[in-house]
């Protein structure tokens, strides 16, 4: 079977390419550009690499970028007094408080707090509820990236079975509840087209027979966590495969002592799939690309 790799990176690179277009189309009448807040709490290393990325892809396209440092024994009052001033600081479109919290803090509580209208990752109450009742909204980036990837490669969700293996707030419940909505008419100036009309199966780690369930579909999201998740024998030859893990793995060969892997045994299961996502280079580009999306979503409409 001939395989077709969904390159993320190709396809981010056009996204941006259009947004920088949008941008500059916006300074070329004299208006300001999108402005992007993120907000981090602690020290991790990977929090703050993951922001550097963010803020790389900002400056590629002319998006304004800034990155609020706070230390992890700030009191969450601390936090939601920023937040409340970056929601009514009518210069910042977008706002993002990078996850996870430090333990003290309650997260829920934060999230909430956020202009819904410039909340960017998607992860408001009221975003949430839009994207549950299928309005329009302003979705994660990483649900948003996959349904982007999918529809620029033109492969139809309708009718479709669809196994996601995870149930996380940031990708297994909205990847979940976009495809399985009736399709509407997206904004204007939003490059996703309306998908929907599938049949979707949410597991996670309790699911019993999880290698049936994963049989019989014909796209399989793999948002676990873990790598070899997904392995050959739990796939059907033509399936469709979007690995979102990101999963570090020693590895004394490679330069760094580590290498990234996905939730999917690619080598194998690749044999199989009609298409998949690689990692690196499948979804994790595509997240950033339509995090760029979402802020110019917020600078110009909104919720």
């Amino acid at each position: 079977m001939t395989t077709t790799i969904l390159d993320g990176k190709k396809i981010a690179a056009e996204i941006c390419e259009e947004v920088r277009r949008e941008v500059e189309e916006l300074k070329s009448h004299d208006q300001r550009a999108p402005h992007l807040a993120i907000v981090v709490v602690g020290r991790d290393t990977a929090q703050h690499t993951n922001v550097a990325n963010k803020i790389d892809a900002c400056d590629k396209v002319g998006i304004e970028a800034e990155c609020i440092t706070y230390n992890g024994f700030i009191t969450e009052q601390t936090l939601l007094t920023e937040i409340q001033r970056l929601n009514s600081d009518e210069t910042v479109n977008g706002i993002i408080v990078q996850l996870p919290l430090p333990n003290h803090m309650c997260e829920q509580n934060i999230l909430a707090a956020i202009d819904p209208r410039k909340d960017v990752d998607g992860l408001t109450p009221t975003n949430m509820w839009r994207t549950m009742q299928g309005l329009p909204a302003i979705v994660g980036a990483t649900p948003r990236g996959i349904r982007e990837l999918l529809a620029r490669y033109r492969i139809s969700t309708e009718g479709k079975h669809v196994v996601v293996i995870g149930r996380s707030n940031l990708v297994g419940k909205p990847i979940a509840m976009m495809l399985m909505q009736r399709p509407y008419q997206s904004l204007p100036g939003m490059h996703t087209p309306a998908m929907g009309n599938a049949t979707v199966t949410v597991c996670n780690s309790k699911t019993e027979n999880l290698a049936t369930i994963c049989k019989s579909a014909d796209i399989i999201v793999a948002a676990a966590g873990c790598p070899n998740t997904l392995t050959a024998s739990m796939v059907k030859n033509g399936a469709i495969v979007i690995d979102v893990g990101i999963n570090r793995i020693e590895d004394a060969s490679a330069p760094e002592g580590f290498r990234i892997v996905g939730d999917v045994d690619y080598d194998c299961v690749a044999l199989k799939a009609a298409y998949i996502t690689p990692v690196p280079g499948g979804v994790e580009p595509m997240t950033i690309a339509s995090l760029l999306q979402n802020t110019m979503q917020a600078y110009k409409y909104g919720v």
